[in-house]
């Protein structure tokens, strides 16, 4: 079952992760640490189950999710590129 699951790890850790991240900008924000802890502990729960659940039900479609979602970073990375043309060029005038 485990190697049934290894395509569908990577976004576990990073779902984790940016969790995380979101709880680093409470604690800036200065919000109340138990609450905030507890907050990020469901959330954390709720991703695991719903990536735990999702991953079963999807396994069978992970080369297609895998091909969209490298195909998406793709063209947004293209667009990204294009969109600061304008400004490069600008920088040599």
């Amino acid at each position: 079952m485990l190697d049934d699951l290894k395509p569908f790890l990577i976004l576990l850790v990073f779902g984790n992760i940016e969790n995380l991240i979101l709880a680093a900008q409470g604690v800036s924000e200065h919000v109340n640490p138990l609450g905030l802890a507890i907050l990020s502990l469901i959330a954390a729960s709720c991703w695991l189950l719903l990536g735990t659940l999702g991953t079963k039900m999807a396994i069978k479609y992970a080369r297609y999710i895998n091909f969209i979602g490298g195909l998406a970073i793709f063209i947004l990375g293209i667009q990204a590129m294009a969109e600061s043309v304008p400004g490069i060029l600008a920088f040599f005038h």
